[in-house]
């Protein structure tokens, strides 16, 4: 009798367990790590996120910025850590989608080392370029580049950026021919492009939007489904003649792959609270981001095939690589 009570109460530890942790999470300060250098938009992000996960799950969120090799050394970082729930990625479509497909040989699998809880926010790019260039419109611009093939340089912040191969895209789509300047960084490239080193860029709009006000950059197109708020007067290139072209730089959060489904089920949970928070979407959207609603994670995973098939079409066909 005393063998088969002590068994019972072994097997309640047991099935309680999952759930004492889920109740007791978070009990210390959480690390949220930036793969990128403190002051850019992911950073940006990351920031805003942290405060607002912080209130909600009322514990500290602490932001961590480990820049280098396009993001893969924060992205290993989290993905080697303890799958515990303290220890959070703030990410970016770079680290996730084109990084593994950039890379022959990465140090982390996005695929099996991570999960994706919640795509937080999106910014369209804009081609935007010198005010010298005697171009007014997409169609403007696409007749010019025909006219002077190869003449063209288009700057980004860095071979296989977002920034970069949005450009390529629109070479594809357009068919047209333009020469790529690489830069560490999307400053220096926007520099060159207002000194007219350089003749344009694809940059996302909340970098490049006090830039276009100032009238130091000419917008041309959007890259979204619909004109942003920042810019109405400025066209979509789809609405531009190109229906079929979309580019966005998106964040999100990812965790350890072996996070236990219950804490994830407290993280995700917060994470839809905040994503809905009216003080967070205002703020986020202030900071030039356009804020996401919660997705299911099918619709997730189905967002992410989708990026990973698109992209790896363009990489391929202008055979890009980082190795």
């Amino acid at each position: 009798m005393k063998w088969r009570v002590l068994s019972v109460l072994a097997f309640g530890l047991i099935v309680a367990a999952p759930q004492s942790r889920a109740a007791e999470y978070p009990t210390r300060p959480i690390k949220l790590v930036i793969p990128y250098a403190a002051g850019g938009p992911t950073d940006t992000f990351g920031r805003l996120l942290a405060e607002y996960l912080g209130k909600d799950l009322k514990q500290t969120v602490f932001v961590e910025d480990k820049p280098g090799a396009q993001g893969a050394i924060g992205a290993e970082m989290v993905a080697r850590s303890d799958p515990d729930g303290y220890t959070l990625l703030g990410t970016s479509g770079s680290v996730i989608i084109l990084n593994p497909l950039l890379y022959k040989k990465l140090s982390y699998d996005p695929a099996r080392d991570l999960r994706m809880l919640a795509l937080v926010t999106e910014v369209p790019v804009v081609l935007c370029v010198n005010p010298s260039m005697p171009v007014k419109t997409v169609a403007e611009f696409v007749a010019y580049a025909k006219q002077n093939p190869g003449e063209l340089n288009f700057g980004s912040s860095g071979t296989g950026s977002f920034t970069h191969l949005a450009a390529e895209m629109f070479k594809q789509v357009a068919g047209i021919e333009m020469t790529h300047v690489p830069y560490k960084g999307a400053a220096p490239a926007l520099s060159d492009v207002m000194s007219g080193n350089i003749q344009l860029m694809f940059e996302s709009v909340s970098t490049s939007v006090p830039l276009m006000q100032s009238g130091a950059l000419r917008p041309l197109g959007i890259g979204s489904p619909r004109r942003h708020p920042a810019l109405p007067d400025v066209p979509t290139i789809a609405e531009s003649g190109y229906p079929g072209y979309f580019v966005s730089v998106w964040n999100g959060l990812a965790v350890p792959a072996g996070l236990p489904d219950d804490v994830t089920r407290i993280l995700t949970d917060s994470l839809d609270r905040v994503m809905n928070d009216p003080g967070f979407r205002a703020a986020i959207e202030k900071a030039g981001f356009s804020a996401l609603r919660p997705r299911s994670p099918a619709a997730i995973a189905e967002f992410m095939e989708a990026e990973r098939v698109r992209w790896s079409g363009v990489i391929k066909s202008q055979n890009i690589s980082l190795d």
